[in-house]
C-alpha cells in the first residue's frame, strides 16, 4: 500500500492525492485527515468529522504524511513531513510536524525543528516516531522517539552509524 501512494505522489502528477486516511470511532463520531496538493509547494491538510470540516494549509513542499495516536490519549493524529529552513536551522530541510484534532479544528502539537540527525524520512510504528537520519559522515541511523508531553523525545536506536540498505532495513520493518 505504502508504494501506491509514493507512485501516486510522485509520477501522476494528481491534483488531489489522499496520503492518509483514518476513521476513528471517537464517540461515535468518526474523524478523517487527508492532504491534498494544490501546487508544488501548497498542501492542504483536511480534517473531517460527523459534524465539521477544518483545513490547515501547509506552503511547503511535503514528502510524506502518516496518521497515528502520538500522544497515546486515544484520538489519532496527523504527521506530515515538509520540507523548509526553521529559524534555528535555516537550510532547507526536511522537518516533522504532529497536528491534532482540536474540537473538529486542527492544531499544531509539534512543528519540529529537527531530531537528532539529519531527518530522510519517517514512519509512525507502535506508538513511535521512527526516523531515518543521516550524519555528517553520511552514515544512516534508525531511531524512534516517543511523544513526551512538548514534542518528542529520543526513545531508543534501532540502527546506528550504518550503511543505508542497512538502515532502511531496519527503518521499513
Amino acid at each position: 500500500m505504502k508504494g501506491v501512494f509514493s507512485d501516486l505522489w510522485s509520477e501522476c502528477g494528481v491534483a488531489m492525492v489522499v496520503i492518509g486516511t483514518l476513521f476513528i470511532a471517537m464517540g461515535g463520531q468518526a474523524q478523517t485527515f487527508t492532504l491534498a496538493k494544490q501546487t508544488d509547494s501548497l498542501y492542504v491538510l483536511t480534517l473531517t468529522t460527523d459534524s465539521t470540516s477544518n483545513q490547515w494549509q501547509l506552503p511547503y513542499p511535503v514528502y510524506r504524511m502518516e496518521t497515528g495516536d502520538v500522544d497515546g490519549n486515544g484520538t489519532t493524529e496527523a504527521l506530515v513531513g515538509v520540507i523548509k529552513p526553521t529559524r534555528f536551522y535555516p537550510e532547507m530541510g526536511r522537518r516533522l510536524f504532529i497536528f491534532k484534532n482540536y474540537e473538529g479544528l486542527i492544531r499544531p502539537m509539534w512543528l519540529g525543528s529537527k531530531l537528532g540527525g539529519t531527518l530522510q524520512d519517517f514512519h509512525f510504528r507502535n506508538g513511535c516516531v521512527r526516523s531515518l537520519e543521516t550524519n555528517a559522515k553520511g552514515e544512516y541511523t534508525v531511531a524512534e522517539y516517543r511523544w513526551s508531553g512538548f514534542g518528542v523525545a529520543f526513545e531508543r536506536y534501532l540502527v546506528k552509524n550504518a550503511e543505508r540498505s542497512k538502515a532502511l532495513e531496519a527503518f521499513e520493518n
